[in-house]
Formats: C-alpha cells, sequence, structure tokens
C-alpha cells in the first residue's frame, strides 16, 4: 500500500479538515485514498490501494495546495488529468531572508489589491496562490512553465508590464500552436 506524508501549516489544518470533516472526506472519496491528519503535528498522512497509486500522490498534491494557501474548491482543480502543482520558493529565488524583503517580494507578486494575481492566473490560465514564502501554481504543464517564468521575472525585480505582455505573447502563441495542431490534415504517407 503506497504511503505518503505530507506537512501543512498549522493554521490550515482547518482548512484541510472542513467543517465536520468534510474536506477531507471530500479528498478521500475523490482520488479514493485515506487521508489522517495529526492536527498537533501538522503531519498528513495519505495512502491507498496498490492498483493505482497515482490517487495516493493526486491526494497529496491537493493535501498540499490547501496548505500552501487554495481554497479547497480551487485545490481539487488537481483531480482534473494533466493537471499539477508547483510550488516556488521565494526566498529560495530572491536569496533573501529578511521579513521586510520578504514582505516587500510579496507584495510585488501579488500587486495591488491583488491586480497582478489575477493578471498571471488571467493570461497563464493557472490558479495561484501566495502564502508565507511560496507561491503556488495549479495548472496543465504549458500553463505551468508560463506562470513560473512569470513569477519568477517578478521576483528578479522585471517590470510588471514587461512581464504581462510576455504571458499575453506566450498565450497568442500557444492559441496559434493548438489551432495548426488541430487544423493540420494527419500525413497520408
Amino acid at each position: 500500500m503506497p504511503v505518503l506524508y505530507a506537512r501543512i501549516p498549522e493554521d490550515r489544518i482547518g482548512a484541510l479538515i472542513g467543517p465536520g470533516g468534510r474536506t477531507r472526506r471530500e479528498i478521500a472519496e475523490s482520488t479514493g485514498a485515506e487521508v489522517a491528519v495529526d492536527a498537533a503535528e501538522g503531519e498528513v498522512r495519505v495512502s491507498g490501494p496498490d492498483d493505482d497509486p497515482m490517487r495516493v500522490l493526486t491526494a497529496r498534491d491537493i493535501v498540499l495546495a490547501i496548505g500552501r494557501g487554495f481554497s479547497p474548491a480551487r485545490a481539487m482543480r488537481l483531480l482534473k488529468k494533466d493537471t499539477f502543482l508547483g510550488i516556488l520558493d521565494i526566498k529560495f529565488t530572491t536569496g533573501r531572508h529578511e521579513k521586510a524583503a520578504l514582505r516587500r517580494i510579496r507584495a510585488r507578486v501579488i500587486g495591488t489589491r491583488g491586480r497582478a494575481r489575477s493578471r498571471i492566473e488571467e493570461l497563464s490560465g493557472c490558479s495561484m496562490s501566495v502564502y508565507g514564502s511560496t507561491v503556488a501554481l495549479i495548472g496543465e504543464e504549458s500553463q505551468l512553465e508560463h506562470a513560473t517564468r512569470a513569477v519568477e521575472l517578478l521576483l528578479r525585480g522585471s517590470e510588471h508590464s514587461t512581464v504581462f505582455h510576455l504571458l499575453a505573447r506566450l498565450r497568442r502563441e500557444s492559441a496559434v500552436e493548438a489551432a495548426v495542431g488541430v487544423d493540420t490534415p494527419p500525413d497520408e504517407g
């Protein structure tokens, strides 16, 4: 039986368990994995049947997403096929560990009234959460690549407008590639 462990912040345990244990049950029912929460330690044990270890991985990623600040409803996006979780550590990217610097950098990624975060979500197609010293992203592979690139550029000091123009261009290019792939007839060799 595959078993994975995750540690989440104490203040996110309530969101993971949900009212009357509802969120934890929903994760278990939708993935087929068992989710056991040790609220005192902040440790979560996810286990499941041997026939499909991907269920355990998906349940663990949902737990981690909730731990990184996503609402349970947004974290459940990970149930979709080819949808993944990516987590960027702001401290690792910037090399800054002071609280004031971390606050300033987080504010830069979020933007005034959350506009930068919303714009990145809109242009990349990813869901985004800024929690503690991390930025978590949920999306398909190409969406994750685009959003990760955008966040890393912002963390390194790029102008917001430059990052948004890049995301818009990447989105247009992806749309063109998808249209060409759909409209191109197969080779008749």
